[in-house]
């Protein structure tokens, strides 16, 4: 790695890490019985860090996908829940902007597909930000059509909104971003490129009366029964999680991941405290940071592990900044389950959580 490319990673995952800080802040003042004026403050910090995160993570995924292509995480999905989240994603960005975001879907109401979510509202998130900054008052539509062909689905998204028709030069990055703004433009051109990735193809159909309605399609797996099944099942319960790490912004965002996803949490500074608290055997799962004071997450892993029982055997995942290939096996080697790369993303946390917990009838994770 060149010495540049070392000090982007650094820098932006530096930045990403701190935005997440910001945000888990925000998210606990908000909480709080603030004057109109202070809460009306605090949301525009928590979108200003948003529209940061947003803009890192986009610009993160195209570098990596231009030297070793992006990386997806496919799981069974219900269709009908991608497009509730996507509504939610976007409802309150569209009604700051002015714009009425009218969200549906056309298909089988129990279609499951394998598919990586994350991925797939990114494409959507590409179109539907462009079609609202050109809209700026006014409707925008996003509906997501599913129809069966054999045992793939053939996905077909539609984004329509007031937008001049831009034809061909749509594909141009830095023409929408002339128009639209940096983030659109980097929103854009990473959902062209996922639907690349995924053999999928876009265009552009001229509306009745101006504007233009934004298509892209590609296929996926359907869901066996089973694995349906297991992603449903894995949603339906709760779980008791200990959070270690010495940074107290580091603790307070994972605790804020945790109930994003219906779990409790507890939290401990330092590996002695974890060896501690894991003692009572009361966690169904424990987020261990790796570089702390008196004691690291590696030899308070191996300690834990010596507990023996419930409290000895229950899953462990690394919090690490260092997560090559080479560092998650030590840590493997070490009794730890699997890693969760820092700046944590929630998408990554909730899948550590759900293949460590969906077979536990205690206690699972919701999404």
């Amino acid at each position: 790695m060149s010495l540049p490319d070392f000090f982007f990673e650094r820098v932006t995952s530096e930045i990403h890490q701190q935005m997440e800080g910001v945000l888990a802040l925000s998210e606990r003042l908000s909480r709080q019985h603030l004057a109109p004026d202070a809460q009306t403050c605090v949301a525009g910090v928590s979108e200003a860090a948003t529209s940061v995160l947003r803009i890192i993570s986009a610009s993160m995924d195209l570098k990596t996908a231009s030297i070793e292509g992006l990386k997806f995480a496919p799981e069974p999905k219900r269709l009908r829940d991608l497009v509730d989240d996507l509504e939610a994603r976007w409802r309150d960005r569209a009604t700051e902007a002015g714009v009425t975001l009218l969200v549906s879907y056309d298909g089988d109401p129990e279609a499951t597909a394998v598919i990586d979510p994350s991925r797939a509202l990114q494409v959507f998130d590409g179109f539907i930000a462009q079609a609202v900054a050109g809209v700026r008052r006014g409707a925008v539509e996003a509906t997501l059509r599913a129809t069966t062909e054999g045992e793939q689905f053939q996905l077909e998204g539609r984004v329509r909104g007031g937008a001049r028709d831009l034809g061909e030069r749509a594909l141009d990055i830095r023409e929408i971003e002339a128009l639209f703004g940096l983030e659109t433009a980097l929103a854009f051109a990473l959902g062209h490129r996922i639907l690349q990735d995924l053999s999928g193809e876009v265009r552009t159909e001229a509306n009745r009366g101006g504007g233009e309605t934004l298509v892209f399609a590609f296929t996926a797996p359907r869901a066996r029964e089973a694995e349906a099944e297991t992603e449903e099942a894995a949603s339906g319960r709760a779980a008791h999680i200990l959070v270690v790490d010495d940074n107290a912004t580091n603790r307070m965002v994972a605790e804020t991941l945790c109930e994003m996803f219906d779990c409790t949490s507890e939290s401990a500074v330092d590996g002695v405290e974890a060896v501690e608290a894991a003692r009572t055997g009361r966690f169904d799962l424990i987020l261990m940071d790796i570089k702390m004071p008196r004691m690291d997450g590696v030899a308070a892993t191996r300690e834990i592990r010596q507990l023996g029982g419930k409290a000895g055997s229950v899953p462990i995942i690394a919090l690490t900044a260092n997560a090559d290939p080479e560092d998650a096996q030590g840590y493997l080697k070490a009794g730890m389950n699997g890693v969760v790369e820092k700046p944590m993303k929630p998408e990554n946390l909730l899948r550590a959580l759900q293949e460590n917990l969906g077979g536990d009838d205690d206690a699972a994770v919701a999404a």
